[in-house]
């Protein structure tokens, strides 16, 4: 496949360092030679900057190269996994061998790859990192700072971060697949102290994704996310205390969709069903929510922070459908527990870097839109709390139980939206939250671009959204 992303990854990534398709071919080979059923090659070279400005002073700089390869093998549902942080030939054989080793034997075979995966390719910019120096970064950042103090006077500290990445991979499976792939990231965030006789608040806004640092760096970029922390701080200035007891909350479009994300998304995670530890294990094709509730987990989307050309095993990313109209449909899947479950993988294997082993994760997952206006849904609120944002939280993900700080809400009485209430937690299980969503508004919103989604000490880059939406009933906790 001519000037494929394949071609660009192995010409960059692997010719350097002398390693060709004869070579990839004896690295697997060998992790077939005494019997293992599948064996994976995963190559990576990550460079990486980043940059803290606080008050007007810079706090840190960072810039860094890290490669390496991961070699896997898999024998029935034992797993054997050793690294090195170099892509020499003698390290990757070392590394192959050590993994073969660890793996208890079983099956045989021999390696058959097959032509370059193909696929459509959701991002493809030029390195982020590359291009203007460490000087055009601070200075934006300085200007980001200065253009912040002058909305509001009362604005005590200002921190700015701009962070990029880019990443090179390929993966090399005696399945067959040989894929790879370029990744931009970029993310900017503005945070912001406001103070007012003896009281202080915090607002935060910013945003990212897979493209290069040029689209932040436009002032109509930057601009909106610090007048948007700015907002949220002068909003939290006036803000009362929160209720506490049991209520009708309504949860904003866009970024609250975290708490599906982290409540409901990592249940529906291929290797918590197989293990049988999910609240949703052996239960698809049950009713698990409301039928207003449709809720899908898409890599696909252009640009965004979640998307992936391929995950992290070669597999083309795509959109899972998980919960149609209510019911349980599917699961994300890698290649492992798929296997092992007996369905196809959904391009969900994901993994932190060449250091780590590939588990199912979400890329962008969001609710779809309903039927309902937004206003619509407020109007229908006697009492309650509307959550617009939230700033943190905790969750079991086994059991879906969950507690989360809003840093953004307002009380609802009679159908209007009342003044700003501070301190409010929300507190309750997202299995059950999902039965309890009474409206679901036509609004649907995606994150800014800010989401690191953590399971098993791995971080990895997602997407979270949804539409306003009404439950029907949740714990707040609340300073009232």
């Amino acid at each position: 496949m001519a000037d494929s992303m394949y071609d660009q990854v192995r010409t960059h990534l692997l010719a350097p360092a002398g390693l060709g398709p004869t070579e990839i071919d004896l690295a697997l080979n060998r992790l077939l030679a005494r019997g293992i059923d599948f064996g994976e090659l995963y190559f990576q070279r990550r460079v990486r900057e980043g940059w803290v400005l606080e008050d007007g002073s810079v706090k840190n700089g960072s810039w860094d190269v890290d490669q390496g390869v991961g070699v896997r093998a898999v024998a029935n549902a034992g797993t054997g996994f050793a690294y090195a942080d170099s892509l020499a030939l003698p390290a990757l054989l070392d590394a192959a061998d050590s993994a073969r080793a660890i793996s208890r034997e079983a099956g045989a075979g021999q390696v058959r790859i097959a032509p370059v995966t193909d696929y459509p390719l959701r991002y493809q910019a030029a390195d982020p990192t590359a291009g203007g120096g460490s000087a055009e970064r601070v200075e934006l950042l300085r200007t980001i700072d200065a253009y912040v103090r002058s909305l509001d006077a009362r604005v005590n500290q200002v921190t700015v971060s701009l962070t990029a990445s880019h990443d090179q991979i390929m993966v090399a499976c005696t399945d067959g697949t040989l894929a790879g792939d370029q990744r931009p990231l970029v993310r900017l965030d503005i945070r912001v102290l406001m103070e007012e006789g003896e009281r202080r608040e915090q607002g935060f806004s910013g945003g990212g994704g897979r493209f290069g640092v040029a689209g932040l760096m436009e002032p109509e970029c930057w601009q909106h996310y610090a007048r948007e922390a700015v907002r949220q701080a002068e909003v939290n200035l006036g803000a009362e205390p929160a209720p506490a007891g049991f209520m009708t909350v309504v949860l904003g479009a866009g970024w609250p969709g975290v708490l599906l994300h982290e409540a409901v998304g990592h249940g529906l995670e291929g290797d918590f069903n197989r293990k049988g530890i999910s609240a949703f294990s052996g239960r698809v094709g049950e009713q698990v929510a409301t039928a207003e509730c449709t809720v899908v987990d898409d890599g696909t989307l252009d640009q965004r922070r979640g998307s992936l050309n391929v995950d992290d095993e070669g597999t083309p990313s795509g959109c899972t459908t998980l919960i149609e109209n209510g019911r349980l449909v599917g699961f994300m899947q890698d290649k492992l527990n798929a296997r092992l479950s007996g369905v196809q993988p959904t391009g969900n294997g994901r993994r932190e870097s060449f250091a780590h082993l590939p588990m199912p994760r979400m890329t962008n997952t969001y609710m779809l839109p309903g039927a309902h206006d937004p206003s619509e849904i407020i109007a229908t609120v006697e009492d309650g709390i509307y959550a617009v944002n939230f700033n943190g939280g905790q969750v079991d993900i086994t059991s879906g139980k969950f507690v989360f700080a809003a840093s953004e809400a307002y009380r609802v009485r009679n159908g209007k939206i009342g003044p700003a209430i501070k301190g409010a937690t929300l507190i309750g299980n997202g299995p059950d939250v999902l039965t309890r969503v009474g409206m679901v508004g036509s609004d649907l919103k995606l994150d800014s671009g800010v989401g690191v989604c953590g399971k098993e000490g791995q971080s990895v880059p997602v997407g979270v959204g949804q539409p306003t939406l009404r439950i029907d009933g949740l714990t707040v906790g609340g300073t009232s």
